[in-house]
């Protein structure tokens, strides 16, 4: 069960969750909040997502979701995999 503040910036930002129906896009993943914030988002709603999880709980689902071994297939655009992996990196 995902706390109010989550929920809430889920909600704010819809349209990252486009293709979920209204009424589900609260209930997103860890793995896939992360991946399209990261993707999509801005940098003030990526700040916000550090506010809201903490820096050391995004970058471990960022490093978890683009492990080989644990999935194959990740959305994250090399860009951002690069650049996140720098940034994590050094502050988390």
């Amino acid at each position: 069960m995902r706390d109010k503040a989550v929920k809430d910036y889920i909600r704010q930002r819809s349209h990252l969750f486009w293709y979920s129906p209204e009424d589900k896009g609260e209930t997103v993943s860890d793995s896939l909040l992360v991946e399209q914030v990261l993707n999509y988002g801005t940098m003030g709603d990526v700040k916000s997502l550090f506010q809201l999880m903490g820096v050391n709980k995004v970058a471990e689902v960022f490093f978890t979701s683009i492990n080989l071994s644990e999935r194959r297939k990740n959305n994250y655009s090399p860009v951002m995999v690069n650049y996140f992996t720098l940034l994590f990196d050094r502050y988390a």
